[in-house]
């Protein structure tokens, strides 16, 4: 597994919480119902960014974690559990083996959103394994589809991203590259049942605003990597963007898989 350090999403927070999209409801409902949600038990999100899906389940628990890497994310997530005045989230710096070195929590269950790519994944499962309670488990969230095909607006922003980032992805201090082996394979082979479910795919509409913004809460889009071309990036996005079609909307359809992880 590769190193890619501490400053994985270092000034990506604030983009983050502005312009990725919220979880479809679709999600949360089956969440509540394959888990049998009451109220009852604490819930560990694992790589929790700002901590928007965990927002979406305060109810559904006594206690919800939050654990990241990130110090900029936890502040944001701290920041918007006051906002909201939810009182049963807390906030952790640091990765699963870090946490469950300092407490002793048991979870119903546990979320990790767009996150198992970073980690190593068996050794987390592993941990994870002695945190979960009987019949608890493991949601593992994720867009990513390997035989998906780039819609034409899709493709240009890729074409420009090469263009200023160059061909490599970047990612903290290495280059990132996406595991050989999938999600699906690693749970199969730990000590979990798997279960893969499909959430039924939903329409989301992009501006050119947000699809800029989004691309800065990537690891690999970080502005820093820009250096002074930021605002020539952004102009020659605009204007291919704009160019593929004047109303600067843009329509992607999203497709959501859940890999469960549930503990013998």
């Amino acid at each position: 597994m590769a190193n890619y350090g501490e400053d994985l999403f270092k000034g990506a927070a604030l983009y983050y919480s502005r312009y990725r999209p919220i979880y479809p409801a679709s999600l949360i409902r089956f969440l509540i119902t394959r888990f049998n949600l009451d109220g009852s038990g604490q819930m560990l999100d694992l790589g929790c960014g700002d901590g928007r899906l965990a927002l979406r389940l305060t109810d559904w628990f006594e206690k919800i974690v939050g654990v990241d890497m990130e110090p900029e994310m936890i502040q944001l997530a701290q920041t918007l559990s006051r906002e909201y005045r939810i009182e049963n989230t807390e906030r952790f710096i640091g990765d699963v083996e870090k946490y469950k070195s300092k407490f002793k929590d048991e979870f119903r269950m546990v979320t990790i959103a767009k996150a198992f790519h970073w980690m190593d994944r068996p050794v987390v499962l592993d941990h994870l394994y002695e945190m979960i309670s009987d019949g608890g488990g493991i949601a593992i969230i994720d867009n990513f589809s390997p035989t998906g095909v780039l819609l034409p607006w899709q493709k240009k922003v890729r074409d420009v991203v090469d263009h200023w980032y160059g061909n490599e992805r970047r990612a903290g201090n290495t280059i990132y590259s996406h595991p050989e082996i999938t999600h699906q394979e690693i749970i199969a082979n730990s000590k979990f049942d798997l279960e893969v479910h499909q959430i039924p795919p939903y329409e989301l509409y992009w501006t050119i605003n947000s699809i800029i913004g989004n691309h800065y809460s990537t690891s690999y889009g970080s502005k820093r990597f820009l250096g002074e071309n930021v605002t020539s990036f952004e102009e020659h996005l605009k204007e291919e963007l704009l160019a593929i079609d004047p109303t600067g909307v843009f329509i992607e359809e999203i497709n959501t898989s859940v890999k469960l992880a549930f503990k013998k």
